[in-house]
């Protein structure tokens, strides 16, 4: 068996791995980057994530045909794909392995290779970032069918699916429930809760769900899939006809060949990497960064997770889980329009017993999201009363996802909301609503 030390490990080629290998190499210190899948190199988001997804979510919005868009998706996947690739590996200290690791002690790792070669490596620092990978629920059929699409599998068609059964009435299933639409599919929804969009305030989800089905998306809620069979999805005794059945149920961490338990790594109770506020696991010597750890699963985030990691290694080590930097860190749904959130909502704050000031208005009365035709929506803020600081926002309309970056931007100044409400903004932008937003309060809540 072939021996090798290393100063640094990294187990998976995501956005956090390698831009630590980089941070690394340009501090002088070496680091072996180890992917089993070189379909996989540079991470989820270039290859099977948020650019092919995306890029076909664009295309469609673009109403380019299916065929189209998906040779548009498949040159954009590549150019990413190189780039995130050859960025850390044209870095003098970044070597590259290929093959499947998995922990045999503290500090050891060992990697089968394709040719069937074994190495054992030897590391002062492991980090583990392998990601995460859609979760398939153990429904009757499910197993034998054909039929069957993930997230991942989904961007590989080479025809559109004429009626198309979404299982999981997630953000990821209504990205996709959407993005089908629009290229042509009839899409059906099953979602097996009562609640949708339970995360979001009643209004904001009510809102997604009256433009969904007013869309064509036909989305039925307590709605438990009981069998699979074929081009079917059985389902409160009804029968769903499918040319395919997308699973959208949920992500679970990349961790079943790693054998944590060999290096003394505990898991959370939902089976994520348990790490302190540093990203240290319970072995003092591995890290765990990106998906892998839980949380949220967004290409930016495993960002910052690179960002933690570097700030404890090579500076002051003030950047952690809870710095103010990540409390304030806002998300997208690229729906259309996309719907946007940062900080705290109204059903947040009433849990937590917060007051605050509400604003609140329709997308309508933004001249922009009428200049593009699309002027579906609402605006949610709140305030603190006391210091009159923004709490959170909840956007949904077009561009939102753009607009929610400078609201929270604003709230990890700390300014005051009349800053925004009194901002010159050129015009027409949809960020120019934030002045309409913030001169309309409804009332004090809480």
């Amino acid at each position: 068996m072939n021996k090798q030390t290393y100063k640094n490990i990294i187990i998976g080629f995501g956005k956090a791995g390698r831009a630590l290998a980089a941070k690394l190499s340009q501090e002088g210190e070496e680091s072996v980057l180890i992917e089993r899948d070189r379909a996989m190199d540079g991470g989820t988001c270039p290859n099977v994530g948020c650019v092919p997804s995306k890029t076909l979510i664009t295309a469609g919005n673009r109403n380019l045909p299916f065929i189209e868009a998906m040779k548009l998706k498949y040159a954009t996947r590549e150019k990413m794909h190189n780039g995130a690739a050859n960025g850390a590996l044209s870095q003098p200290l970044v070597s590259y392995m290929n093959g499947l690791a998995k922990f045999t002690g503290a500090d050891e790792v060992e990697v089968a290779s394709p040719d069937g070669s074994v190495t054992r490596l030897t590391g002062g620092r492991i980090f583990i970032n392998t990601g995460a990978t859609p979760v398939i629920p153990e429904i009757p059929g499910i197993h034998e069918s054909k039929n069957i699409l993930t997230s991942e599998s989904a961007m590989e068609l080479d025809e559109l699916p004429k009626d198309l059964v979404i299982i999981g009435a997630g953000y990821i299933g209504l990205e996709f429930a959407g993005m089908f639409k629009r290229f042509g599919s009839k899409v059906t929804i099953l979602e097996p809760f009562g609640k949708f969009l339970p995360r979001e305030d009643r209004d904001v989800a009510d809102e997604v769900f009256k433009d969904l089905t007013e869309s064509g998306i036909s989305i039925h809620l307590d709605t438990q899939v009981e069998k699979i069979a074929g081009h079917e999805a059985l389902a409160g005794g009804v029968v769903y006809p499918a040319d395919k059945i997308l699973i959208a149920t949920g992500r679970k961490p990349n961790i079943d060949e790693l054998d944590l338990s060999a290096a003394g790594i505990g898991l959370q109770p939902n089976g994520f990497i348990q790490v302190d506020d540093t990203l240290r696991t319970t072995n003092n010597k591995v890290w765990a960064l990106g998906d892998v750890r839980g949380g949220g699963q967004f290409y930016y985030l495993s960002t910052d997770d690179f960002r933690i990691v570097a700030s404890q290694l090579f500076g002051d080590g003030s950047r952690t889980l809870a710095s103010p930097e990540r409390q304030n860190a806002p998300y997208n749904v690229f729906i259309t329009p996309t719907l946007s959130r940062v900080g705290l909502d109204e059903q947040m704050a009433q849990a937590a017993g917060r007051k605050y000031r509400l604003f609140k208005m329709p997308a309508a009365k933004i001249v922009k999201a009428n200049v593009l035709q699309d002027p579906r929506g609402l605006l949610k803020a709140l305030v603190d009363p006391g210091t009159d600081e923004i709490l959170g926002a909840t956007l949904y309309h077009e561009d939102s996802h753009e607009v929610i970056n400078l609201v929270s931007l604003a709230m990890q100044a700390r300014v005051k909301y009349t800053q925004l409400r009194d901002r010159i903004f050129t015009h027409p932008t949809m960020s120019e609503g934030l002045n309409d937003l913030f001169a309309n309060e409804v009332n004090e809540r809480g």
